[in-house]
C-alpha cells in the first residue's frame, strides 16, 4: 500500500511539473517572460539534471566524486561536434553527449571506484582537470579561445531532458539495484558479504549520472553561443556538488530545491563573483553547524505530506506495528 501511494504522489508529481511546463511553454511564446526570466528558467534545468546525477552518485551510492564537471564537459563538447562539425539534428547530439559522458564515466569508474573516500575524491577531481586541460589543448574544438555552438537548446528539449532525468534516477533508486546501492552507501563491507557485487553496482551508477551529466552538458552548449573549457573547472563541481549537500545527501527532492535556491541566487549575483563564492561558503558553513543532514536530510517532499495525513487520519502503520 505504502510502494501505491509514493508511486501515485510521484506521478502525480510529475504530472503538476509537466503542467507548469507547458503553462511557462506559453509564456515564452508569448512573450510575457522576458530573456533575463527565460535563461534563469533554462539555467534552474540544467542544474536541477545535474544535481539528480550527482545526486545517484554521491546521495545514493555514497561515492564522494568531486569532478563531474568533466562528464558536463564531455557532453557538451560530443554535442557540440555533432552539431557543428558534423551538421547533425540536435535529438542526436543530445544522445551523444549523453553516452559520451556514459563512457567517460565508465572509463573513469572502473579502475577508480576501488578507491574509497578522499582517494576517490582525488581520483575523479583529476579526471575533471584532465578533460579541461585536453579540451584546451585540441584545436578542433577550438583550445582555449572556445567552440561557437548554435543555441538550440529549446524549453520542451529541456523539459523532456528533465522529466526523463527524475524519473529513471528515482525509479533506478526504488529498484532492487537502487536498494543494492544504498547498502552500499550504508556499509560496504556488509553490502559485499551479503553477496552484493559492490563493484559492478557503483560503476553502474557512476554510467548512469555521467549518462545525465552528458545530457546536461549538451543543453548547457547549445544554451550559449560559444564554450570554453574555462567553464568546466574545479569550481563547476564544486557549484554542483553543493546542491547536493546543503539538499540533504539521499533527498532527491532536497537535490532539486537547493539547485532552484542556489541558481536563483548565483542568478542575481552573478556580477560579484567574490560576493557569491563567499555566501555558498556561508550558507555551508551555517548548513554543517546547525543542520548537517541538510535541507532534507535523507527524507522526500512527500514523506512530509504523509506525515500530516497521517495526523489527521489516525495512526501511521509504524505506530500500529508498534501498538500490536
Amino acid at each position: 500500500m505504502n510502494t501505491v501511494k509514493r508511486a501515485k504522489g510521484f506521478w502525480t508529481a510529475i504530472v503538476l511539473a509537466a503542467i507548469f511546463s507547458i503553462v511557462i511553454q506559453f509564456l515564452i511564446t508569448g512573450g510575457t517572460l522576458n530573456t533575463f526570466y527565460v535563461n534563469t528558467l533554462f539555467f534552474i534545468g540544467i542544474n536541477i539534471i545535474l544535481a539528480a546525477s550527482l545526486h545517484l552518485i554521491i546521495g545514493i551510492t555514497g561515492q564522494f566524486s568531486i569532478g563531474h564537471a568533466g562528464f558536463l564537459a564531455v557532453g557538451a563538447y560530443a554535442s557540440a561536434i555533432m552539431t557543428m562539425k558534423l551538421q547533425l539534428p540536435f535529438p542526436v547530439a543530445l544522445l551523444t553527449g549523453g553516452l559520451a559522458a556514459a563512457v567517460a564515466g565508465l572509463l573513469i569508474g572502473i579502475p577508480s571506484l576501488r578507491l574509497k573516500g578522499d582517494y576517490l575524491a582525488i581520483a575523479t577531481l583529476g579526471f575533471g582537470e584532465i578533460v579541461r586541460i585536453t579540451f584546451l589543448n585540441i584545436d578542433y574544438v577550438g583550445g582555449a579561445s572556445g567552440m561557437q555552438v548554435s543555441h538550440l537548446t529549446t524549453w520542451p528539449w529541456l523539459v523532456f531532458s528533465l522529466l526523463v532525468t527524475i524519473v529513471v534516477i528515482v525509479n533506478f533508486t526504488n529498484s532492487t539495484h537502487g536498494r543494492a546501492c544504498i547498502a552500499i552507501r550504508e556499509n560496504e563491507i556488509a553490502a559485499d558479504a551479503m553477496g552484493i557485487n559492490t563493484t559492478y553496482y557503483k560503476v553502474t551508477a557512476f554510467a548512469i549520472g555521467a549518462f545525465f551529466a552528458g545530457v546536461a552538458g549538451a543543453l548547457y552548449a547549445h544554451n550559449f553561443y560559444i564554450i570554453q573549457p574555462t567553464n568546466f573547472g574545479f569550481l563547476k563541481s564544486f557549484d554542483i556538488l553543493i546542491f547536493v549537500v546543503l539538499g540533504g545527501l539521499g533527498s532527491m527532492s532536497g537535490a532539486v530545491i537547493a539547485a532552484i535556491l542556489l541558481t536563483i541566487i548565483s542568478t542575481y549575483l552573478q556580477d560579484y563573483p567574490g560576493t557569491r563564492m563567499i555566501i555558498y561558503s556561508l550558507v555551508l558553513i551555517v548548513m554543517m553547524l546547525y543542520r548537517p543532514q541538510g535541507l532534507l536530510g535523507t527524507r522526500e517532499l512527500t514523506s512530509f505530506f504523509k506525515g500530516r495525513s497521517t495526523a489527521k487520519g489516525g495512526m501511521s502503520d509504524e505506530s500500529k506495528h508498534t501498538v500490536a
